[in-house]
């Protein structure tokens, strides 16, 4: 299903890619996002790569493992308070329960339309 939210929301989205070097889910990470984006009629936003690569980054940076996905610099699944910092692979609970190495796509989908939705209203 594509929801377009006009290209001209898109610039004022950010959307940033956290990963690991010893993560093997960071290529399809990407894809999910960009595809997700795509839905939405947001394929103009640029989706910023950030590679951590020292333990002072990530403590840095508040990096919980990778994929960590920032949208507008607030993290998609916020991490719990004890999750562990550190180069680590990420994973995370989808909707139905069930654990992956990538965040749902509905969830990814609802924060990038609100990133959307908030950029408009404060355009």
């Amino acid at each position: 299903m594509q929801v377009s939210l006009g290209r001209r929301y898109a610039r004022y989205v950010n959307v940033e890619l956290l990963w690991w070097e010893g993560c093997p889910s960071t290529e399809r990470a990407l894809e999910v996002v960009r595809e997700a984006l795509d839905e939405l009629g947001l394929g103009g936003v640029e989706v910023r790569m950030r590679e951590i690569e020292t333990d002072d980054e990530a403590q840095r940076a508040g990096f919980v493992g990778s994929p960590t996905i920032l949208i507008d610099g607030a993290d998609l699944v916020p991490a719990a308070n004890d999750e562990p910092i550190g180069l680590s692979c990420r994973v995370y609970r989808r909707r139905d329960g069930r654990i992956s190495p990538l965040p749902d796509p509905d969830d990814l989908r609802d924060a990038l339309r609100q990133a959307a939705e908030c950029a408009e209203v404060n355009r």
